[in-house]
C-alpha cells in the first residue's frame, strides 16, 4: 500500500520535512496549511519539489468551520474555499480536508450541513478538487465518523467523501466495525495515529500526545482491517500531533514513522516483510572505555576473569558463568568514559534477523574485519547501541568467540551465572521509537511503561523481553531532555545467592552503592523478615521487592564512566525489575556523584 505523512508530524521547515519524508521512503505527503504559509516557496515550487522527490501531494489540510452556518457566513466561507481551491490547483493537490465545525455559529442541522457541503463540493469540482469531510472528536455537532458519513451520504455528491482518522474514532471509543458499511470509494483518505490511553480532555490529548501506530494503546490495526474491508485503496497516511516529534530531528522521526507503517501493514497482512527472528539469549555486552583499569578492577571484584583477547583489536573478554563482557579500548575517547556500546544477541538465524532489521529501516553497520574474523551482522538501535546477531560455532560459519585467543585463565566462579538484563538510556526523544524498534525488529514483547521518581523529575522505563526471559532489555529515559546524570546504562548479572555475591564483591575490594538507612526502616514496616535477614540486607546494600509471582533481591555497584552493574536474584518467577526501588537507587547515585564529582 502507498504510505503518506502529514507535514505537521515532523519538525523543521517545509523543505526539511519533504526531504525527510522522501528519504524515509514515503510515497506521499499531506501539506499542512501552516507549513505552506510559513514557507518562502511558492505553491509551484512546492509542487516541483515534491515531484523531484517522488512525493505525491495526497491532501491539503485543514479547512475549518465551513458547514451548517447562516447563509451570510456560508457565503464568506465559500469565498475562502474558492481561494484555497485555486491555491491547491497551483500546488497540484486534488483533495482537501474539511473538519467538522467547532464554530459557535454552527447549528445542529444535518440537512443544512449536507446541502452546504454539496455546494462546497460543486465549487471544488470546478477546480478539480475533492472534499474529504472529517468528524473531529470535539466537533460542535458532528463528532463521530458515522455521523459524518450520514451527512456525506445525504449530500450524494461525487466530489464529496469522508476522511477517517483513527485518533478521532478510537479516542471517543467508537466501534470501527461499522466502517465496513461505507463504500471504499467514498473514503477519500485514511489518517492514522496512535496514542497512550489517557484520561484527559480529548482536544489536548489530540494536540500533544498522538504517536505513531504501535507506540500507543489503540487498536489501530483492527481499525485498518475494517477500512480495508470496504475496498479502500488510498494511502495509509500518518497525522500525528506530538510535542516531542516537533522538537526532534525530522530525518529520524520520519524513519520511525515509516517503520511504524511497515509493521502495521505486516500486522494487517499487507507487507511481505521477512519474519521476526526472536533472539534466544545475550551472547555478550560490550563496553568501550579510554581506560580499561577501572573496569578491570570492577569486573575483577565481581568475580570475572579475563579469559581471552581479540586477535586483532584491543578488546578483552571477561567471563563468569554464561555472562560475557567485552572491554574495548579501541574507539575514540569520549569525555564520559566507559559506556555500553553493543549487545550480542544469540540468534537461531543471524542472516534472517539482519534481513528483517534492514527491511524495517534499521541502519546496517559496516564492520571493519580481518579476513579471518568471524562474520557478524550488526545494526544500530535508535540510541546508537550496536546490536550483533550471533550464532554458535558451525563449520560453515564460525562464531564470534573464534575471533579471540585464550589467555589460559578459566572463567570466574563467584556465583554469577549470566546476564539477567541490560538497561539502556534512551535520548529523550527516542523513547517510543526504541520500544517499537525492539518489538518490531527483534520480535520482543514490550511490557507496560513505568514512571519512576527521580530526585530531579520523572524517569520513564519500559522493558522488552522474549518469551522465556532469556533476553531482557530495559529502556529508560531521563528526568529531563538534558538529563545525563542518572547513568541508567547498566548490566544486571543473575545469581542464585545475591547475599553471597554481594559479600564476595565487597570483600574483594568492590564499592557497593550505599543505600540510606531510611529505606530499611520502611522495608521493615512493609514486610516480615527472618531474624537477621534485614540486617544483612542493610549491611550489604541489598534492596528487596515482591510481586504476585516471587521475590526480587538486588544491589548495585558504583558507576564507572556511564556504566554500573547490578547483582540480581529472582525467586519464584518474579517478573519485574525492582522499579519500586529505583527512586532509592537514583537518589543514591546522585548523592555519590555530588560527593565524588563523577
Amino acid at each position: 500500500m502507498r504510505t503518506s505523512i502529514a507535514t505537521v508530524s515532523l519538525s523543521g521547515s517545509l523543505t526539511e520535512k519533504l526531504d525527510a519524508a522522501a528519504r524515509a521512503g514515503f510515497d506521499g505527503v499531506e501539506i499542512f496549511e501552516n507549513d505552506l504559509l510559513a514557507s518562502p516557496l511558492t505553491p509551484e515550487d512546492v509542487r516541483a519539489r515534491c515531484a523531484d522527490l517522488g512525493l505525491r501531494i495526497d491532501l491539503y489540510q485543514p479547512m475549518r468551520d465551513i458547514e451548517a452556518v447562516p447563509e451570510a457566513e456560508y457565503a464568506r466561507n465559500l469565498r475562502r474555499a474558492r481561494h484555497k481551491f485555486e491555491l491547491m490547483r497551483r500546488l497540484g493537490a486534488d483533495t482537501v480536508l474539511v473538519c467538522s465545525s467547532v464554530s459557535p455559529q454552527a447549528v445542529d442541522d444535518d440537512a443544512l450541513a449536507a446541502e452546504q457541503l454539496s455546494r462546497l463540493a460543486d465549487a471544488a469540482r470546478e477546480s478539480g478538487v475533492r472534499v474529504a469531510y472529517e468528524a473531529l472528536a470535539w466537533g460542535r455537532h458532528v463528532s463521530t465518523y458515522d455521523h459524518a458519513w450520514r451527512i456525506v451520504e445525504a449530500a450524494g455528491h461525487p466530489a464529496l467523501g469522508t476522511c477517517l482518522d483513527s485518533f478521532h474514532i478510537l479516542s471517543r471509543g467508537s466501534d470501527p466495525k461499522d466502517i465496513e458499511d461505507i463504500p471504499g470509494e467514498k473514503i477519500f483518505i485514511l489518517q492514522l495515529a496512535d496514542a497512550p490511553l489517557l484520561a484527559m480532555d480529548v482536544l489536548q490529548w489530540s494536540r500533544h500526545y498522538r504517536c505513531f501506530p504501535g507506540q500507543g494503546g489503540f487498536d489501530v490495526a483492527g481499525l485498518v482491517r475494517h477500512v480495508l474491508a470496504t475496498g479502500y485503496d488510498g494511502p495509509l497516511s500518518l497525522e500525528v500531533f506530538n510535542d516531542v516529534f516537533r522538537q526532534s530531528e525530522a530525518g529520524p522521526t520520519a524513519v520511525d514513522a515509516r517503520r511504524s507503517l511497515l509493521l502495521l501493514q505486516e500486522e494487517v497482512g499487507k507487507a511481505p516483510l521477512p519474519g521476526p527472528v526472536v533472539p534466544t539469549g545475550v551472547a555478550f555486552a560490550e563496553l568501550v572505555t579510554p581506560d580499561a583499569e577501572p573496569l578491570a578492577a570492577l569486573l575483577g571484584a565481581l568475580g570475572f576473569t579475563r579469559t581471552a583477547r581479540h586477535r586483532g583489536k584491543p578488546v578483552g573478554l571477561w567471563e563468569q558463568g554464561d555472562a560475557r563482557i567485552l572491554v574495548n579500548t579501541g574507539p575514540a575517547v569520549r569525555r564520559d568514559g566507559a559506556r555500553l556500546a553493543a549487545i550480542g544477541l544469540e540468534s537461531p538465524d543471524p542472516a534472517a534477523a539482519a534481513r528483517r532489521a534492514e527491511a524495517l529501516l534499521a541502519p546496517v553497520l559496516p564492520r571493519r574485519r580481518a579476513p579471518e574474523d568471524a562474520p557478524l551482522d550488526a545494526v544500530a538501535a535508535p540510541d546508537g547501541t550496536e546490536l550483533f546477531f550471533c550464532a554458535g560455532d558451525r563449520p560453515e560459519r564460525p562464531g564470534w568467540r573464534a575471533d579471540f585467543e585464550d589467555t589460559g585463565r578459566p572463567p570466574g566462579q563467584a556465583g554469577i551465572r549470566g546476564i539477567d538484563h541490560v538497561a539502556l538510556t534512551q535520548p529523550w526523544h527516542h523513547f517510543d521509537e526504541a520500544a517499537l524498534f525492539h518489538r518490531g525488529v527483534l520480535g520482543l514483547h514490550a511490557q507496560e511503561s513505568v514512571d519512576v521518581a527521580d530526585p530531579y523529575g520523572l524517569m520513564r522505563s519500559r522493558a522488552v523481553t522474549n518469551a522465556d526471559g532469556s533476553v531482557r532489555i530495559a529502556l529508560t529515559v531521563g528526568a529531563a531532555p538534558t538529563d545525563d546524570t542518572v547513568h541508567a546504562q547498566h548490566i544486571a548479572l543473575a545469581t542464585d545467592d545475591v547475599v553471597a555475591a554481594a559479600r564476595r564483591f565487597r570483600d574483594a575490594g568492590g564499592s557497593p552503592l550505599p543505600v540510606p538507612a531510611n529505606y530499611y526502616d520502611d522495608l521493615a514496616a512493609r514486610f516480615e523478615f527472618a531474624d537477621g535477614e534485614l540486617e544483612t540486607y542493610r549491611d550489604l546494600g541489598i534492596l528487596y521487592d515482591r510481586d504476585a509471582h516471587g521475590v526480587f533481591r538486588h544491589c548495585y555497584t558504583r558507576t564507572v564512566g556511564r556504566v554500573f552493574f547490578e547483582l540480581v536474584q529472582r525467586d519464584g518467577g518474579y517478573r519485574g525489575y525492582g522499579a519500586v526501588n529505583a527512586p532509592v537507587r537514583l537518589a543514591a547515585q546522585h548523592a555519590v556523584r555530588a560527593l565524588t564529582g563523577g
